[in-house]
């Protein structure tokens, strides 16, 4: 930890929740003296107070263990670059549409890098009354199953949650073109590209 940046981070995020030092240090139980110190980078908090020092503020641990708040840059709008991170201990899936910290069950979590589908795990595409009928011949055990299937493109992300021991299937509106992302508890996260003739 660089106690200079960490300590400007502080009177920065302070200055931002309206608060004097001395309302910080009340709520911290410390002296304003110390609020003063770890501002001005002669001193840091005690570990034990960061996980509530990050609570007032408005931040995380890391963010004040690394004195600068990192912005995202904007991506446009376009839904095609979605990140996916999987809890492999709850299946819990989040999405991002630019990079994030995401934890689960205690675990910082890093998004799947999607790979192509081989030709064999493609999933199939049917034009029934206006809709796409989606589905697969894959596995669907307790230990092998998709657990999410999802329909891409500029704007749009639709989310389909599958069950083991269920047909993987699913509707969705029909579209010109997209893409399908699924994750699959044994190969991970698929993709196939789709476009309606």
């Amino acid at each position: 930890m660089d106690q200079t940046r960490t300590g400007a981070l502080i009177r920065e995020l302070r200055m931002r929740s309206g608060l004097t030092q001395k309302q910080l240090a009340e709520q911290l139980c410390v002296s304003d003296k110390a609020v003063s110190k770890w501002e001005c980078g002669n001193g840091s908090p005690d570990i034990s107070l960061l996980p509530v020092l990050a609570e007032m503020l408005g931040t995380d641990m890391q963010t004040l263990l690394s004195g600068s708040i990192r912005k995202n840059e904007s991506e446009k709008g376009d839904m095609k670059k979605i990140r996916f991170y999987v809890c492999r201990e709850c299946g819990n899936i989040i999405t991002a549409t630019s990079e994030a910290a995401v934890t689960c069950c205690g675990k910082t979590l890093t998004p799947e890098n999607p790979q192509p589908a081989p030709e064999d795990e493609r999933l199939q595409l049917e034009e029934i009354d206006g809709e796409w009928y989606v589905t697969a011949d894959h596995p669907m055990t307790k230990e092998h199953y998709i657990s999410v299937a999802a329909y891409i493109n500029d704007s749009t992300v639709m989310l389909f949650k599958q069950y083991p021991e269920w047909n993987m299937q699913f509707r969705m509106p029909l579209c010109r073109a997209g893409r399908l992302v699924w994750y699959c508890t044994k190969c991970g996260l698929l993709y196939q590209d789709i476009r309606r003739k």
